[in-house]
């Protein structure tokens, strides 16, 4: 038994070898291109953050607001919330009876829109 266990994993362990010898291949490799090319000149304009093209106007160290933690917090929050729609919807029609589904969707969707309206109401969404 211990045999089957082994060689049904044996395909999986073959690939994280693989990935694992292609990452650490990628790195050696780097660094020796990097060394062939000849001398780094490190340069004020190449050791500089890169911003899309924008020349940078601040450290990239300073504080961000508050408020670009928070809505990325909602928006992961509702987002994830909507997924639970998925599953629902494939199995609709297995709930019995079905207005049981329908009613627990509703009920979902409400205690969504509630928690919205308290978001709204606190000023969250407000970038004032």
């Amino acid at each position: 038994m211990g045999e089957n266990v082994i060689s049904g994993y044996l395909p999986i362990l073959i690939y994280i070898a693989i990935v694992v010898a292609l990452g650490v291949a990628m790195l050696i490799g780097s660094e020796l291109l990097g060394r062939l090319a000849g001398r780094r000149y490190p340069t004020s304009e190449k050791e500089s953050t890169y911003e899309c093209g924008m020349v940078p106007i601040k450290d990239a160290r300073h504080r961000f607001d508050v408020r670009f933690y928070l809505v990325a917090v909602l928006f992961i929050l509702f987002d994830i919330e909507v997924v639970f729609m998925y599953p629902w919807a494939v199995l609709f029609n297995k709930f019995n009876p079905v207005i049981f589904g329908f009613v627990e969707m509703v009920i979902f969707i409400v205690i969504l829109l509630v928690g919205y309206a308290y978001i709204w109401r606190k000023g969250a969404l407000n970038w004032r």
